[in-house]
């Protein structure tokens, strides 16, 4: 299989820096066929570093957050590092949070091309780091956070007690885990509680770039109303599968890597700085009570947002240092 040399550089970086992988550690590559040139970039990355490293093939899964087969799943807990490029996401699973509650650090990367693994993966990750924890800790000093955009987005999602994450790109202790390329501060909305509406106009998971913006109407934690041209038909049919918990508000997150850019994949876009984005569907990942096999992020440009009554940012552009 013939990889680049700037992929393969990005990959030693993810397998190296990222990670920190240690001499001695094992690591474990799972993949797809939509994805297995990042799979085997990895793969050779990580034997060249000198691991013992496995890449191992499942077939594509229906949705993210669908398990993968359970022989991988008990492979996952057996390793010091696991990477995981898929065309769906493999981050909300069971799998995964049973392995890093074993101690295995994790890289998802569902839906990565070559493109975004080289531009991204060369950001300044520190800078990244710096950023999203600073965030992380002035969301869970917030009680609730609001957003509004220009198109019509206004809705207010409470949080108090609930843990921020900091996908910061850098997972080099035990248990850590978070999607490469990455850079974003997020968390689990309570249950129940988010109201408003949200004009989703930049992409959606599994739907891509959207030509007509997505008009969410939220009630009580749940989307309650979905509306647009053809990719909110896309949407509905998307989420219909999964019941009521699939319309359930998941996440909020925010943007913090400045080298992403809006392509239609939101393993990128949610990672913008800039924007932020709102999922529906599981939660249990990031502290929540929701666990069902469907996590679909809508990314919103320009966004002013506020955490309880101090704003963050303003059309896009953050307010305060970050």
């Amino acid at each position: 299989m013939n990889i680049s040399s700037a992929l393969l550089s990005a990959s030693t970086i993810a397998v190296r820096d990222c990670m920190g992988a240690k001499v001695g550690e094992r690591i474990l590559v799972v993949t797809d066929e939509p994805q297995r040139l990042l799979g085997y970039a990895l793969w050779q990355a990580a034997k060249a570093l000198g691991h013992d490293v496995l890449l191992t093939e499942i077939l594509p899964r229906k949705s993210n957050g669908e398990e993968p087969p359970p022989e991988v799943a008990e492979l996952m807990k057996k390793f010091d590092v696991v990477f995981c490029p898929t065309s769906k996401s493999l981050t909300h699973t069971d799998s995964r949070r049973a392995a890093s509650a074993l101690g295995v650090r994790i890289a998802t990367l569902p839906g990565v091309t070559e493109e975004i693994m080289v531009r991204c993966m060369n950001a300044d990750y520190h800078a990244i780091a710096r950023r999203t924890h600073t965030l992380c800790a002035m969301l869970e000093k917030s009680s609730a956070v609001r957003v509004t955009t220009p198109l019509g987005t206004d809705i207010t999602m409470p949080i108090a007690g609930r843990t921020a994450h900091a996908s910061s790109g850098l997972f080099r202790e035990k248990g850590q885990s978070g999607n490469l390329p990455t850079g974003e501060a997020y968390l689990a909305p309570v249950e129940g509680g988010s109201n408003g509406v949200i004009v989703v106009d930049g992409s959606f998971a599994q739907v891509g770039l959207l030509s007509t913006p997505i008009r969410i109407v939220v009630k009580d934690g749940y989307a309650a109303e979905i509306t647009g041209g053809p990719e909110a038909e896309q949407l509905k049919r998307l989420l219909e599968p999964h019941g009521k918990d699939a319309y359930t508000v998941a996440e909020f997150g925010i943007g913090t890597n400045d080298k992403a850019v809006i392509t239609g994949k939101i393993i990128e876009d949610e990672k913008v700085m800039g924007t932020i984005h709102i999922a529906f569907g599981d939660n249990k990942s990031m502290g929540g009570t929701v666990r069902v096999a469907s996590h679909l992020d809508g990314l919103v440009r320009r966004p002013t947002v506020w955490f309880d009554g101090t704003l963050i940012m303003k059309d896009g552009e953050f307010t305060v240092t970050v």
